[in-house]
């Protein structure tokens, strides 16, 4: 399947969505693929992990900058398909400037969104990232747009403890 024709699939799921939403939806997708934010290096990263989706090929490596409890900057790299990059370049974009548990928060509706919970479209803290709620009719590309947010839960959620994770490659 091609990106844009995956792209055009995950936006033009019948979720309610209003089919002028619908073409937006597809065109923000495409855009972050096409033109990522936030992807490439980092200097001075404190925080990084690459994960993988082995169903898909999708690889992600995340890298932050995390000041005391702030996420001061983030990045990505990797390759895969549009979904786990849009996904990816989006999350990026909400996350800067963040407490990490607004972060962790964030991706907790985010995930929910994805599992199918409507009421989130009207969400604005979500952003951007309403484009993907499409995806949550195509169980196997949920673990595409989550690929990211997965990286962010290895480093700064639950499973991270306490104390500051190590770097992970």
């Amino acid at each position: 399947m091609s990106e844009a024709s995956a792209a055009r699939e995950t936006a033009s799921t019948d979720r309610g969505i209003p089919s002028s939403l619908t073409s937006l939806y597809q065109e923000v997708i495409l855009d972050h693929y096409r033109r990522p934010r936030n992807k490439g290096p980092l200097a001075r990263a404190t925080h990084s992990i690459t994960l993988n989706n082995p169903l898909c090929g999708d690889v992600i490596e995340l890298k932050l900058r995390v000041d005391g409890d702030t996420i001061e900057e983030a990045r990505f790299s990797g390759k895969g398909c549009s979904i786990s990059q849009a996904s990816a370049s989006m999350m990026t974009g909400r996350i800067e400037g963040r407490s990490i548990e607004d972060a962790c928060a964030l991706g907790d509706k985010f995930t929910e969104l994805l599992k199918g919970d409507a009421e989130l479209l009207g969400d604005a803290d979500l952003g951007d990232l309403r484009a993907l709620a499409g995806v949550s009719k195509f169980p196997v590309r949920v673990k595409c747009a989550l690929l990211g947010w997965n990286c962010l839960d290895e480093l700064v959620g639950e499973g991270a403890g306490s104390s500051p994770p190590p770097e992970a490659t």
